[in-house]
């Protein structure tokens, strides 16, 4: 693992049923920024303390769910790189110009083993975290970080099939660690795995499901637990969903609300978390402790977070 391939999740595009909801939930409740609106009528948002353009993008559609997901390298040198191991890897790699997507450079695109789309891209203009690069201080202008105080986009976890050989591209290819694992403890059969390029406990992870190309969640970090009970709070004031209320998985670590947006995608807001290092040995559990993997507070397993997915 080293921060000179590929850097982290830089982009989630979210299909929607209802724009005008949709844009209440993610921008005026969670308190992302709500940066532009192409001509055909997509919406881009990032968080305060996120130095890219963009990191969500939602669409309207009939059905809710992932376009897709993509991944910021280190230059476009890592892009031509990457290319050909993908191809060696069997996979079928297509190009997007520059200019396609908004604000952003050329991009490769391919479909994982698991049924999901990914793109790969080298450029986004950098549009500032709203502190500036001198003398930045801590904290924006008041009113800058609201809602549920999002610092980030922080990672996405997806469900389908060859989640083993997905995670096989992830290492070999890209350079990620397999982090953490859930096998089922009698067949010993992968059920979920858990993937880092950073110092973080993951940035993408995948869950077995029997349809390819499922979107579980995806998650944003706050800056504290505290945080995460306020995010809660709000919540609760504005009725929206939830899945699973405050807790702290076992799997990462980290301190964790679930939520739905409108269109029933699931939401997760995040914090804290150990810090991962390419030495750190894979984390294994399995379903004897299915319960405290997944929710270490109060051991209960959820039948809506092991089966609920979108398309």
């Amino acid at each position: 693992m080293s921060l000179r391939s590929v850097l982290r999740l830089g982009e989630v595009a979210i299909r929607v049923l209802d724009m005008k909801v949709s844009k209440q939930h993610y921008g005026d409740r969670m308190g992302l920024h709500e940066v532009m609106t192409d001509a055909d009528g997509r919406v881009y948002y990032k968080a305060w303390d996120e130095h890219d353009h963009h990191s969500i993008v939602l669409r309207e559609a009939d059905a809710p769910g992932m376009d897709y997901l993509a991944f910021k390298v280190y230059d476009d040198q890592t892009l031509n790189d990457l290319e050909p191991k993908i191809r060696a890897f069997g996979l079928e790699v297509s190009h997007i110009e520059a200019g396609v997507y908004p604000k952003s450079g050329r991009r490769l695109q391919f479909t994982l083993p698991s049924g999901h789309v990914m793109q790969l891209y080298a450029h986004k203009d950098q549009t500032g975290n709203t502190l500036g690069t001198l003398n930045p201080g801590v904290l924006p202008d008041e009113g800058v970080i609201r809602g549920f105080r999002i610092n980030r986009l922080d990672h996405a976890l997806l469900g389908g099939v060859n989640i083993d050989e997905t995670a096989r591209l992830f290492m070999e290819v890209f350079g990620f660690d397999l982090s953490e694992k859930l096998i089922d403890a009698d067949s010993k059969q992968s059920l979920a795995l858990f993937l880092s390029c950073s110092t973080k406990p993951h940035d993408v992870a995948f869950v077995l499901q029997p349809t390819p190309g499922r979107f579980h969640h995806v998650s944003f970090l706050l800056e504290s637990t505290h945080d995460v009970i306020h995010a809660a709070d709000l919540i609760g004031k504005y009725r929206i969903p939830v899945d699973v209320g405050p807790n702290r998985h076992g799997v990462t670590r980290g301190a964790t609300i679930y939520f739905f947006d409108p269109s029933g995608n699931r939401n997760e807001v995040f914090s804290g978390g150990y810090v991962h290092y390419p030495d750190t040995p894979t984390l294994v559990w399995d379903t004897t402790e299915l319960g405290h993997a997944t929710f270490a507070q109060d051991n209960i397993v959820r039948e809506s977070f092991l089966n609920v997915l979108t398309g």
